[in-house]
């Protein structure tokens, strides 16, 4: 079963410095109908403006990953950890036992553009723990984020996996799926045609009780494709 969340459907905040758009209930925003999908508890679009951010918070129990689409954001947090994500970074906390972290963007006439991902950890109260990669150079599809951490991706608290799609050409290929996983496919860009649906700018697809997906993507497109 394929279930289309369009990108109008999401809910929206508008704070001025931050436009961010929730695919689930987040902050003021509460849809009892889209609370979570499996381990997947978050996927917030943001777009921060020039030299604006989020001061320093804390999180515990939940793996938090960021993927840069445009522009950079610096961070910073209580394990030591202080580094710029550039578009095309991967950036991984597992937050465990708890960690306080600021995200601020430095630039003075550029936003920052990106997607922030939740999925709710495997194992709670662990050492908390950084990982951050480039894929800017990724094509076709490419594993950015595991349980296992492998063929290069980046390790997290969880059995799940996320696939980097960045295709510039036209391709049409099938995914296998075991029935027993949920799929949720997020589109960052271009289109995709997802077992015979459209999907465009900021659609998704809530994929169940399936084998096989059949994308057709279009050129230039880019997605983030969940195995949960």
């Amino acid at each position: 079963m394929l279930t289309i969340r369009k990108s109008s459907a999401r809910g929206f905040a508008n704070h001025g410095w931050l436009k961010s758009h929730h695919s689930f209930s987040f902050a003021d925003y509460f849809d009892r109908n889209h609370m979570s999908f499996g381990n997947l508890r978050v996927i917030n679009e943001d777009k921060i403006a020039a030299a604006q951010g989020f001061g320093k918070h804390p999180h515990s129990d939940m793996e938090i990953i960021t993927y840069v689409i445009s522009g950079a954001l610096a961070h910073q947090d209580s394990m030591g950890n202080a580094a710029v994500i550039s578009a095309g970074e991967v950036q991984i906390m597992s937050a465990g036992t708890g960690v306080f972290h600021s995200e601020f963007n430095h630039s003075k006439t550029d936003e920052t553009h990106l997607l922030q991902i939740w999925i709710l950890p495997k194992e709670k109260q662990i050492s908390p723990r950084y990982g951050q990669k480039s894929f800017l150079n990724a094509r076709d599809l490419t594993l950015v984020v595991s349980g296992s951490g492998r063929d290069g991706s980046i390790q997290i608290n969880q059995a799940a996996e996320i696939f980097l799609g960045k295709f510039f050409d036209e391709k049409a290929f099938d995914f296998e799926i075991n029935p027993k996983q949920k799929i949720w496919l997020q589109i960052i860009s271009g289109k995709v045609l997802a077992n015979g649906i459209t999907l465009e700018n900021g659609d998704a697809a809530a994929i169940t009780d399936e084998n096989l997906l059949s994308l057709k993507v279009e050129k230039n497109s880019e997605f983030l494709l969940f195995l949960l």
